[in-house]
């Protein structure tokens, strides 16, 4: 069998890409693929599978067609219901079920949605249908997502009284949740983006539209806010002074936190080749290691994983903290980050201005064949001619996307305007090689 979905699932619009029917055929066959696993290892147990969804209207449709298809197969369906990302990869492992979904487009908007899980090809039509007693269950598991709403208070080590905290839920998985907890560790929580209708999934709020909590910090005199997407696997951190704080920024000074406390296993942190080049020139000034990988939150974990790393993530706000979790969770990083502000007495912004930060300037070009611009000789010279001129004060990033007919051209350097300079060369250099493909 060939393999149909990977760790980070399938998206696409919903009732077009990603149909009802497909949701129920996967089900099927989750659904039974495990229970034959178990039934292999000698367990006449069914499979156990918890399932997840965000707000958006078309996960309650993909929501019950997965259950039919599972219970059709056999299996038990275990539902969070509406909840996040990360609580699913935490429910999944704790309470050991046999696979976990999550039904989510994350921070894309309320017409995509999506599946995070494993499973394979298959002959559909040749999957049997369960019968009598062996029909599957459906069973409500709000209790699962109360456990982990209760891992997170107990991360908490700093009472968060007297300080004035805004969230930015994004009408997505975390509005239940991080008031929830945030309020539980004494913070005065202010909150947007927490009124989900099925529609406004990451519409102008949320980490995607982190102005809108800048105006809210702002307006509201807080002390520090943070902004999650719509399934809270990403976090970005706005200041006392509305200025955005990356996840580059979140890397830099936790790392720095755990370096401190003799924490940092391997002094090594884990970044990808979209991390902002003054992330890893502050690193090194602070004596901390980095390794680079692909784009790609599981191309973090995997390197953290084979090596015992324990911080790594993406700029975008993905953090993993692989003490505690296995994926990005928004809601964590955001604890994470008042650890720090509270264990050295700063304010976030004193805490991040201490990272160089250069100039970044991208442009995605639509092209008509990825692989061949890529691949072609004049670009490969240019991009290795100007990385020559950039060496030691800025950095390339040219990348094919990997679900649209773009190339992604991103460029930092020194100043604004070298970085826009470069980056012209690059977008005509590959537009010119696409119309004489």
């Amino acid at each position: 069998m060939g393999r149909y979905f990977g760790t980070d699932g399938f998206r696409g619009e919903a009732g077009t890409a990603l149909t009802a029917d497909h949701a129920y055929q996967i089900g099927r066959f989750i659904g039974w693929y495990y229970t034959e696993k178990k039934r292999r290892e000698g367990s006449s147990d069914p499979a156990r599978i918890v399932i997840g969804k965000d707000t958006r209207r078309s996960s309650y449709m993909l929501e019950y067609s997965l259950v039919g298809g599972i219970t059709s197969s056999g299996g038990e369906a275990y539902l969070l219901h509406v909840t996040t990302t990360p609580s699913v990869s935490y429910i999944t492992r704790v309470d050991r079920f046999d696979c976990g979904v999550m039904i989510t487009a994350s921070h894309n908007p309320f017409h995509d949605n999506g599946r995070r899980l494993h499973v394979f090809d298959a002959d559909w039509d040749t999957l049997p249908f369960a019968k009598g007693d062996g029909i599957g269950t459906t069973i409500d598991y709000i209790a699962g997502r109360n456990r982990y709403i209760g891992y997170l208070i107990s991360l908490g080590v700093y009472d968060f009284r007297g300080i004035k905290v805004g969230l930015d839920c994004a009408n997505g998985g975390a509005w239940s949740i991080a008031k929830a907890v945030f309020n539980a560790l004494g913070a005065d929580t202010y909150v947007i983006g927490d009124k989900p209708n099925g529609l406004n999934i990451n519409r102008n709020v949320g980490s995607t539209h982190i102005e809108a909590l800048q105006n809210f910090v702002l307006e509201n005199r807080l002390d520090v806010g943070f902004a999650y997407d719509g399934d809270a696997d990403r976090c970005l951190a706005v200041d006392e002074k509305g200025n955005v704080v990356t996840g580059d920024h979140i890397l830099y000074m936790y790392s720095q936190y755990m370096k401190e406390r003799g924490k940092l296993i391997g002094n090594t942190v884990v970044a990808t080749a979209q991390s902002n080049f003054g992330l890893f020139q502050s690193l090194k000034e602070a004596g901390i290691d980095t390794v680079k990988t692909d784009v790609g939150d599981k191309y973090v974990y995997e390197a953290m994983k084979a090596n015992g790393y324990r911080i790594g993530g993406e700029q975008t706000g993905h953090i993993i903290f692989s003490k505690y979790a296995t994926t990005g969770d928004g809601i964590l990083t955001s604890l994470k980050v008042m650890q720090v502000m509270l264990a050295k007495k700063k304010k976030l912004s004193e805490l991040a201005e201490t990272m160089k930060v250069y100039p970044q300037v991208q442009e995605s070009v639509r092209v008509s064949d990825r692989k061949k611009v890529m691949e072609n000789e004049d670009l490969i010279k240019l991009l290795e001619e100007i990385q020559g001129e950039l060496s030691g004060n800025g950095s390339l990033l040219v990348r094919p996307s990997g679900t649209e007919p773009v190339i992604r051209v991103g460029v930092e350097a020194a100043t604004e305007e070298l970085a826009g300079a470069y980056k012209a060369r690059i977008a005509e250099a590959v537009r010119k090689i696409d119309a004489q493909s």
